[in-house]
């Protein structure tokens, strides 16, 4: 068998399992495509680029993504401590400087000697040795058609959107207030008000707004946790004040009363100058953008640096193709890990691709599987990815897919606090039970 690990796909998966296999001793070739070629929705040349958002969602223990982060530290991810330097204010969610986060994330591939990164498509996938796919859902080409052989079955997909961006310098601050909802943690979200005629004029252009034309729209299928704001609006004027536009736990100090409706704008980068539109996924014409949303309070004369966009992703039915240790039932030596699998959301991506890793270096060791309780949020994420289901769809961390308590706990936050210190030690009791991979 061939010594060296093959990965492709520099993303946020492939970049965690190629630093943790050379932290095990394994070296690892890293394919990344960028910058001879990019996918519709990538700009930047860098590794571990973050396209659709800044944000890696919420920290705290008692929320779906903060247990995810605080697993994957138990595991020994390489990424969460590199964006923890180049963190920027989101109140409790974690969120990044994307360019500075990716420029960290490369140079640590480039310092690691085991790793040896080829800028250059990979479309074949190598016969002798062991293989890990982390191309992305956004996978085409030669590498696609060769998936589909390996699978023998098409992949899913699914339609994703990302939000505008705005230049700080742009922003109406005397229409703007800076808070965080209920007061928690600092001031670390503009607000940008609606009162009820506002907010009124601003639904009836964001529902007759001209959307983007699809390829393939006549069979549209969006993903919920990623819907474009104007499908949304179109199930009913109250649906974005309940949603992304909801007004609770927000004063506006010019009135002293809360919003009617409220949007908020999250830091892009840590010089605080671009903000992103939070919650403003879109496939609107990147003119009606701008005319619509400039009838938000604050934005009216706002700098757009980047409109938002809408993409095809595209995953496996991994159910059917993957065994529990994501590697693919008809050949073993192929493993797959991130969106592709059907995980959604950064950090579940790279929390594949360091599950991978970690695999693989048993494999390569000649030890057992990796085996995670269903406690875990890892372990819950991947029986997902990896258990029959005829109506398989992307899924993200979150508290509902994990087994329930013994005892009914009816306040909710205690509720996902038990649930998550429940898996934390679930995984450090697995961990030192199944021994670690260095030697």
């Amino acid at each position: 068998m061939k010594e060296t690990i093959t990965i492709i796909g520099g993303g946020l998966a492939g970049c965690e399992a190629a630093l943790h296999l050379a932290g095990e001793g394994i070296p690892v070739t890293l394919y990344e495509q960028k910058p001879a070629r990019f996918s519709p929705a990538h700009k930047m040349e860098g590794l571990a680029e973050l396209v659709c958002s800044n944000s890696l969602k919420a920290d705290r223990l008692d929320s779906g993504s903060g247990l995810l982060k605080a697993e994957m530290r138990l595991l020994g991810s390489s990424l969460l401590p590199l964006a923890e330097q180049v963190r920027v204010a989101a109140g409790g969610a974690l969120a990044v400087d994307r360019e500075a986060f990716s420029q960290l994330v490369t140079e640590q591939i480039q310092a690691q000697p085991l790793i040896e990164l080829r800028r250059c498509e990979q479309c074949e996938v190598e016969k002798e040795g062991i293989t890990l796919i982390a191309s992305g859902p956004l996978t085409e080409g030669g590498l696609a058609e060769q998936i589909s052989q390996l699978t023998g079955e098409a992949a899913l997909s699914f339609f994703d959107a990302a939000a505008p961006i705005v230049e700080a310098s742009s922003l109406d601050m005397e229409k703007i207030f800076a808070a965080s909802r209920y007061g928690r943690g600092t001031a670390d979200y503009l607000n940008c008000p609606f009162d009820k005629a506002g907010y009124e004029a601003f639904y009836e252009q964001l529902v007759s707004a001209e959307r983007a034309k699809l390829s393939d729209a006549d069979q549209l299928n969006v993903y919920e946790g990623c819907m474009p704001i104007e499908i949304m609006a179109r199930r009913g004027p109250d649906t974005l004040r309940y949603g992304p536009l909801r007004p609770v736990g927000l004063i506006d100090p010019a009135t002293g009363h809360r919003p009617w409706a409220n949007v908020q704008l999250r830091s892009e980068n840590r010089e605080n100058t671009l903000y992103n539109l939070v919650g403003f996924q879109t496939n609107l014409r990147f003119g009606e953008q701008k005319r619509v949303f400039s009838m938000i309070p604050g934005l009216e004369h706002a700098q757009f640096v980047r409109y938002g966009v809408m993409h095809r992703n595209s995953f496996l039915n991994a159910p059917r193709v993957l065994a529990a240790d994501q590697s693919m039932k008809a050949h073993p030596n192929v493993f797959f890990a991130g969106q592709i699998t059907g995980v959604e959301g950064y950090m579940e991506s790279a929390m594949s691709g360091l599950l991978a890793g970690h695999q693989i270096a048993r494999r390569w060791k000649g030890l057992a599987p990796l085996s995670l309780p269903a406690e875990t949020m890892c372990g819950a994420l991947l029986r997902h990815v990896t258990t029959e289901n005829a109506d398989y769809q992307p899924m993200g961390s979150n508290m509902g897919i994990l087994p329930g308590l013994e005892q009914r706990v009816r306040d909710k936050r205690q509720r996902y606090l038990l649930l998550a210190q429940r898996a934390v030690s679930a995984m450090q009791q697995a961990l030192a039970e199944q021994g670690k991979t260095q030697s």
